[in-house]
């Protein structure tokens, strides 16, 4: 396997470890280790626990399945008992023993068809029962894990990333849907299968039961003891595995960039790498399910060598019968069916384990926004923002993003926001929309806290336009009416002209129902915008904010869409965001910020007069000069 890698990218594959099989070789001097003992943290089952009100709609279904997998077991013992009389009579007809006979060869064939088919409809029953509340159990946590990350913010998302979250949503919850599926499963049969069995044996002959016992503690010792191990591997193989994952999805978004920097070997290089981690991690959880695969039957064969020979001389010595000795061995078979799916069970087990942490530190993130509305604010917000003295720093981040903001906006007024880069124009709008958690007593909309609102409400009453273009793989009018895609198609084209987008959209051959492809690959730049855009002015929304969308525009559609903008808006609150004085001048109020602060207020005239950074911006861009009073002036663009 690592040869064939090899040839797929020499070049890349020199980055790779040369020891890739060396491991085979050390297996054999690990095995004493495996047995030595794994810490009980390690294979600590408290996890799963934490799936019981998951799984607890569900118990009936799941008790329907242990009912009737008990009834089977009881027909799977009548089978072999059956099985058992038919070879002894059999034998007394070979051997014309004058034996009395109480059932004919048709009645027993009759009882062994009846049993084998009992068994077979209560076992079909119990197996549907059990796997459907693994469907439903895998179908709410997928829901569960998807509602979670629905609310939560950037700093949530800068500690996992969108791979790993996947791997999480479809790896880690199918092994917990194959734990309820097949793991219940082979604990009805590790449960009732000894119970049936050894019962079944005692009755035919204790002593020769008695001899097997002694394996039995020998197993369990040596599944505990491999659990750990395959706790810690299985471990490795997830994180490894969202660590593909991540890789993975970071680099197709990316594909443009790396194609036009030429680093695709580079980045085959980087990925064989983290492809290698993924399959060491996977190698070592093989070599111990393999470990556990292989010694496991030798336990059986020690057990069925037991009954052989010392069955045997029973039979020799009239002491139970050939068909006993048979029964004997069904029922060994059943007694060790538990020996031979342990190691399939434990790693099913500690699989699970590790999948339940990974999915519940997700669960257990808690909203950075918290959704604490009060009853009385009003129904319709307005658009008035009063913000006092108004303090912002990111999580883990030493340095203020917003310092002191005093400000009120009116509403039905247009204010524009002007800064440098990083100076703090998106994080204020971020607060508007409580995109990040505002404290209390800081930020006031149409006079109530803003914190008060539902997000809901605040949110839907709030359209927001933001700087990066994001669309869907999806038609255009589905892009445009993405909130209510029941709107009628004259308001979608209304809002794409708002946008200055009819024009192009009559272009193309589907128009409205043209697939913009994955994130709008098939538009450009300035294109995305102004869907984006359409999609915003469609809502009507009481405020609109618009962070730096007109940047990718050229300004004479520019100047058509903030015409038709000031026409829509008349009585509307609007805030946005620009680097542009074409676009600043057009608002009521311009707001200059500068590393988090507000360092100057006013209309055009009035900050033209004030001959500060504004001025110095709008000399920059109208004359295409700089000046020494106002340093990084041609950095304002965000």
């Amino acid at each position: 396997m690592r040869a064939g890698r090899e040839r797929t990218s020499r070049a890349a594959c020199e980055t790779m470890p040369r020891d890739w099989f060396r491991k085979t070789d050390k297996a054999i001097s690990r095995i004493p280790a495996v047995f030595a003992g794994c810490a009980v943290a390690d294979n600590n089952l408290k996890s799963l626990t934490r799936l019981f009100p998951i799984v607890g709609p569900y118990k009936w279904g799941i008790y329907s399945g242990f009912a009737t997998f008990f009834v089977a077991r009881f027909f799977e013992v009548g089978s072999y008992f059956a099985v058992s009389m038919g070879i002894d009579r059999i034998n007394v007809m070979i051997n014309d023993d004058a034996k009395p006979i109480d059932y004919s060869l048709t009645q027993i064939a009759l009882l062994i068809v009846g049993c084998v088919l009992m068994r077979f409809v209560f076992v079909v029953h119990a197996r549907r029962a059990i796997r459907r509340a693994g469907i439903h159990v895998s179908f709410d946590l997928r829901q569960k894990l998807y509602a979670t990350v629905q609310r939560q913010g950037s700093d949530f998302f800068s500690r996992i990333g969108v791979g790993d979250i996947m791997t999480r949503a479809i790896q880690d919850i199918s092994l917990i849907m194959r734990l309820v599926s097949h793991g219940l499963i082979q604990v009805v049969i590790m449960i009732y299968a000894p119970i049936f069995g050894l019962g079944a044996m005692l009755f035919k002959s204790p002593m020769l039961t008695l001899l097997i016992l002694p394996l039995l503690p020998v197993l369990f010792i040596y599944a505990y003891n491999m659990a750990g191990a395959m706790a810690r591997t299985s471990l490795a193989v997830q994180q490894n595995l969202s660590a593909l994952s991540q890789h993975t999805q970071e680099n197709l978004s990316g594909i443009r960039t790396i194609q036009a920097q030429a680093q695709e070997d580079n980045e085959i290089a980087r990925f064989l790498v983290t492809n290698n981690a993924y399959a060491d991690a996977f190698y070592d959880q093989a070599r111990i399910s393999s470990l556990m695969g292989a010694w496991t039957p030798f336990f059986a064969s020690c057990a069925q060598l037991v009954i052989l020979v010392y069955g045997g001389y029973l039979v020799l010595e009239n002491q139970i019968s050939v068909g006993d000795l048979v029964f004997f061995f069904a029922c060994l078979n059943m007694l060790l069916q538990p020996i031979r799916m342990a190691g399939f069970f434990i790693t099913t087990v500690q699989r699970a384990v590790v999948a339940t942490d990974r999915l519940f530190e997700i669960f257990d993130a808690e909203p950075e926004i918290i959704d604490n509305p009060k009853p009385e604010v009003p129904a319709l917000i307005r658009g008035e923002f009063e913000l006092r003295h108004l303090n912002f720093t990111y999580p883990r981040s030493h340095r203020a993003a917003l310092t002191d903001i005093n400000l009120h906006i009116r509403a039905g007024e247009s204010v524009a926001i002007v800064g440098r880069v990083g100076s703090g124009k998106s994080t204020l709008l971020k607060q508007f929309t409580r995109m990040v958690d505002t404290q209390a007593g800081q930020l006031f909309l149409d006079g109530h806290d803003i914190r008060d609102y539902p997000l809901a409400q605040l949110r839907s009453q709030i359209a927001q336009v933001l700087q990066d273009p994001f669309l869907f793989g999806e038609p255009l009018y589905h892009n445009i009416s993405y909130d209510d895609p029941g709107r009628a198609l004259d308001r979608i084209w209304d809002s794409a002209d708002a946008a200055a987008l009819r024009e192009t959209i009559t272009e193309f051959p589907a128009q409205m129902e043209t697939v913009v492809g994955e994130r709008g690959v098939t538009l450009s730049g300035g294109q995305k915008q102004r869907t984006t855009l359409a999609r915003g002015l469609i809502r009507n929304a009481p405020v609109l904010i618009l962070d730096d969308c007109f940047s990718s525009v050229d300004t004479e559609t520019e100047e058509h869409i903030l015409g038709r903008l000031k026409a829509l808006r008349a009585n509307m609150t609007t805030i946005l965001v620009s680097h542009r004085v074409s676009t600043l001048r057009h608002a009521d109020r311009i707001i200059v910020l500068d590393d988090g602060r507000i360092v100057e207020i006013g209309t055009h005239e009035e900050l033209m007069r004030k001959d500060g950074i504004y001025a110095e911006l709008e000399r920059v861009q109208t004359q295409g000069g700089a000046s020494h009073s106002s340093k990084g002036v041609a950095e304002l663009d965000d």
